[in-house]
């Protein structure tokens, strides 16, 4: 971290309890994706004594990647104290560190939850078509199952599209490729991946 940043840390000092600056790093950890709306910036500056937003922002700034450390690094509750080099106040180390300590558990647990989790991918099937077309080229039609592991109920979907002849061959070729590496790195069977053609009539 810019050590720059932490001049601003003796800023918290104004607030007016521990709960205060606990508020604080709560409401940030809650914006994390859209960022503090004005009414939270205006109660933040109020708990802070501040007269004005430019000595707001470093700040927040500072605050964050304090948090983000704790949350999506590997930092044992132990090692916290020691993101903040000796020109922090030891009160505000022992401040920051408690509360930091104390969410620590439970903003990791929302982080795994904000982690987009994509479909698995169980089996392809395609068709082609235009075939006797001399004026078109062939397009082949791609049916793809896909499972959503995360949903309690039947995840399955199906997704349609259509691609060129030569880019199926391509897509395929590479397809199978991956398939025969992973055969031979010996995956199980959980890790097939069906390909099937559907003829036309």
């Amino acid at each position: 971290m810019d050590h720059t940043l932490w001049g601003h840390l003796p800023l918290l000092v104004r607030s007016n309890s521990k709960d205060s600056v606990e508020y604080i790093l709560q409401a940030l950890w809650r914006t994390r994706k859209t960022g503090l709306d004005a009414a939270d910036r205006d109660i933040i500056r109020e708990m802070l004594q501040l007269q004005n937003e430019t000595d707001l922002d470093p700040l927040l700034v500072c605050l964050r990647m304090l948090i983000r450390r704790c949350v999506y690094e590997n930092i044992s509750k132990d090692e916290i104290q020691k993101l903040f080099p000796h020109e922090v106040l030891p009160e505000l180390q022992r401040l920051l560190t408690l509360l930091l300590q104390k969410f620590q558990r439970e903003w990791r647990d929302d982080a795994l939850k904000d982690q987009v989790t994509l479909p698995r991918l169980k089996a392809m099937t395609w068709n082609m078509a235009n075939q006797n077309t001399e004026s078109t080229d062939p397009v082949a039609v791609i049916n793809l199952k896909l499972q959503d592991d995360t949903q309690s109920l039947s995840g399955e979907s199906d997704v349609k599209f259509q691609l060129a002849k030569d880019t199926l061959e391509t897509m395929l070729n590479s397809m199978y490729f991956i398939r025969d590496q992973m055969s031979n790195m010996g995956e199980t069977s959980n890790g097939h991946l069906q390909v099937q053609e559907t003829s036309t009539t």
